[in-house]
C-alpha cells in the first residue's frame, strides 16, 4: 500500500489527512488522475512530492507500494 497524504487546502476538499492505497504499475500522472476524480480536485492547484521530493503532477515516475506521494496546497514564497 502507498501513503497518501494531504495538506492544507488538499486536506480540507479531501476531508482527510492520509490514506492507503493498493498500487499497482501506475505513475504518477495515474496516482494523481484517480485522486482527482475521487475528490473532485478540478478547484486544486496542487503540487506532488513523492518520497519528499516535488514531482510534476504529469510526471511517468512509478509510484510504488510503500512509498508516500503527497499532495501539497500550493505555496507562495517571499
Amino acid at each position: 500500500m502507498a501513503t497518501i497524504r494531504y495538506f492544507g487546502i488538499v486536506a480540507e476538499v479531501t476531508q482527510r489527512n492520509e490514506e492507503y492505497i493498493e498500487i499497482e504499475n501506475m505513475n504518477v500522472s495515474e496516482v494523481w488522475n484517480l485522486l482527482y476524480a475521487k475528490y473532485d480536485l478540478s478547484t486544486l492547484n496542487a503540487r506532488v512530492a513523492l518520497n519528499q521530493r516535488l514531482v510534476d503532477l504529469n510526471s511517468s515516475i512509478t509510484v510504488n507500494n510503500n512509498d508516500e506521494l503527497a499532495l501539497l496546497p500550493p505555496f507562495a514564497g517571499g
